[in-house]
């Protein structure tokens, strides 16, 4: 299709370059006009298309919000004939996929972090409820209608095809997703029903949870049963990550995923009903924006990663965890250049230096002598006794039966059972060792709890970590350089295969044109992490449901065919510098850091010398700690006396 020349109203334009191109035509720059777009419409669908946009910008739509591309003008050839409208230039902005996929989002949204997330799916939600307040329903909201900027702003497109009325009019959505079809709709033909907001509350609630699961699916998940596909567990209502739910929907999310409870309640019951059994009960768009804002307001900052931020519920960095599982962060840190944090090898050095030789109290000084105690104790006398009467009871029924033996010779069995009964009696006469040497470890586990309060009481407990978190700082630090040596050399003996996932990195699966795997499957797989040609190996693709050999077959041929093509570059190039820039930066950034708390101890040790001097006078003193270790005593003492082993104390300064 070639348009150079179109009639918006009265006045006579030019367009200039094309912009986009899809099913329904073509989109066009307009000479003079940059905040403005024409759709100029394929020949067979003007007359099908015509009355709905005449009727949207007869109602003024595109005044009325600023956030959707509505049509604002008709579009005409010199003739008169309908061509398509005149819309906002969204200029700028990525589809959502582009964010919520992980290896697209670093490659689009570079700079984006888990706050980012939250925020456009904030934003989402404001869109799609500006659309509701225009009278409209959008039936098919899906990943590529919705556009997000660097700024996380969105923008909704394809405004044409929502549904809408004017003046007992009515003008269907016709089209729909179906990895964002309401479980009611699937199995329906779509142009013939009526959309409701409760239909686009199930897209939405799919779009956020997109986002906020990083690509996952909310019905991409593993049946405890056949394989199914994607669209039948929605259309059988089985929301893979349900907490309510599990035993009815027989679903558990995908390997590595993030899962409900890591979430808040106000996330987790929004997502259960908008994934539940009743449609009228999924939240809408200002329920999320509620939902989402609180949850904006509740992320926890990682200690370790700057640019980590996660859900308060998670208990922890998930984006770590996920780190040490895969091996990719979801949210890496580039910007590894000025750690922010003063060196001084130097000072550094000489901090060592002093640690080393600290005098820092061991747990033998601060524990007082008790006197060895004089002999068994009473549990040890009484148990004894008891073995004693055992025993002789033992030599009566053996005795016994000697007499039976002589005197009642037709009872033999009896009698042989009874010196069995009674040899046996007599044999085990020696006390238990098994019970006091729980006994010991019971008296030395409480030796450690005194210990520790007695620490606390003294107000050294913080002095006590510092100190024995300072080993581990001093190792680190002493190792830092040659971690890095082996981190370089690693880079370059796995040059060609970094350079090769690099390759294959850009050709995502969700532009792949493989027969069988459409928008269903293609989300499938990237909820099971097959996001570009280089996750695809044989076996995580066999592991998904509804991919048998056919269908690998398929990918690994895909794969192969741009690897193929792959051509590894000896020379250095900025992929190499950039990453041995951040490889030497993160170690730089670490030392600086083992540096700072190594200095920082020192200070911490020197401040705390007086009271750490007259921690030994005061333990002597202290009556608890005598207490628990006289204890421990006498259950050593039992141990000796019945010549059984004594197990190793482990009480520690911790």
């Amino acid at each position: 299709m070639t348009v150079q020349e179109i009639i918006i109203g009265n006045d006579r334009v030019s367009v200039t370059e094309l912009i986009g191109k899809g099913g329904e035509g073509e989109v066009y720059a307009i000479k003079g006009h940059s905040g403005l777009a024409v759709k100029i419409y394929n020949t067979s669908l003007r007359a099908k298309r015509e009355a709905k946009v005449r009727a949207m910008v007869a109602d003024g739509l595109a005044v009325k919000t600023d956030l959707i591309a509505y049509p604002g003008d008709v579009v005409t050839d010199r003739r008169g004939n309908f061509l398509g409208f005149v819309m906002r230039f969204v200029s700028g902005y990525r589809p959502l996929h582009e964010l919520y996929s992980p290896k697209s989002r670093q490659r689009h949204f570079p700079k984006a972090d888990y706050r980012f997330i939250v925020h456009a799916a904030l934003n989402v939600a404001r869109a799609v409820g500006k659309v509701h307040q225009t009278g409209c329903v959008i039936g098919d909201l899906n990943h590529s209608g919705v556009l997000v900027a660097q700024d996380a702003t969105v923008a909704l497109i394809d405004a044409d095809s929502f549904q809408f009325s004017l003046n007992g009019k009515s003008y269907p959505c016709v089209v729909g997703v179906p990895d964002f079809t309401p479980p009611e709709l699937h199995g329906k033909n779509l142009a013939s029903v009526r959309r409701t907001i409760d239909h686009d509350n199930f897209g939405l609630a799919v779009a956020i949870f997109h986002l906020l699961f990083m690509g996952r699916h909310p019905y991409a998940g593993r049946y405890n049963g056949p394989d199914i596909s994607m669209g039948d567990a929605i259309a059988q209502n089985r929301f893979a990550f349900s907490l309510t739910r599990q035993v009815a929907t027989q679903t558990t999310p995908p390997p590595g995923a993030l899962t409900l409870d890591m979430f808040p309640d106000s996330i987790v019951v929004a997502f259960e009903n908008a994934f539940g059994l009743t449609p009228r009960a999924r939240p809408g768009a200002l329920d999320w924006i509620q939902a989402l804002n609180r949850l904006e307001g509740a992320l926890n900052h990682c200690s370790k990663v700057k640019t980590h931020f996660y859900p308060a519920n998670a208990k922890g960095c998930i984006w770590c965890k996920l780190k040490g599982n895969s091996n990719f962060d979801m949210f890496p840190d580039t910007t590894f250049i000025a750690p922010g944090i003063p060196v001084d090898p130097l000072g550094t050095e000489q901090a060592i230096r002093e640690i080393l030789v600290f005098r820092f109290p061991a747990v033998a000084d601060l524990l007082p002598a008790v006197a060895t105690p004089c002999g068994a104790s009473n549990a040890l006398r009484k148990a004894r006794s008891r073995k004693r009467k055992r025993a002789l009871f033992g030599v009566l029924m053996m005795v016994g039966a000697v007499a039976g033996f002589i005197y009642a010779v037709p009872a033999w069995l009896l009698w042989i059972g009874l010196a069995i009964l009674g040899w046996n009696t007599f044999i085990y006469r020696e006390v238990d060792a098994g019970r006091f040497q729980k006994a010991f470890k019971d008296a030395d586990e409480l030796v450690q709890r005194e210990l520790n309060a007695f620490v606390q009481r003294n107000g050294m407990t913080e002095v006590v970590k510092v100190r024995g978190d300072l080993d581990a700082t001093l190792a680190a630090y002493k190792g830092n350089d040659d971690a890095l040596a082996r981190e370089l050399m690693m880079m370059k003996s796995n040059r060609e295969a970094r350079q090769r996932q690099a390759y294959l990195d850009r050709f995502p699966i969700r532009n792949a044109n493989i027969s069988g795997i459409g928008p269903v499957k293609t989300a499938t797989l990237i909820s099971f992490g097959i996001e570009t040609a280089a996750d695809v190996n044989q076996t995580a693709v066999l592991r998904i449901p509804g991919f048998g050999e056919v269908m690998t077959g398929r990918l690994m041929a895909w794969r192969h065919g741009h690897e193929s093509r792959f051509r590894y570059d000896q020379n250095q190039n900025a992929q190499d510098v950039a990453e041995e820039r951040a490889l030497r930066g993160r170690f730089a950034t670490e030392k600086a850091k083992l540096e700072s708390t190594i200095r920082n101890g020192l200070g911490t040790l020197l401040n705390a010398k007086a009271r750490l001097d007259s921690l030994s006078a005061k333990a002597k003193d202290d009556r608890a700690l005598t207490e628990a270790l006289t204890i421990r005593a006498q259950a050593e003492q039992d141990l000796r006396e019945l010549g059984a082993s004594v197990p190793t104390s482990t009480v520690a300064l911790r």
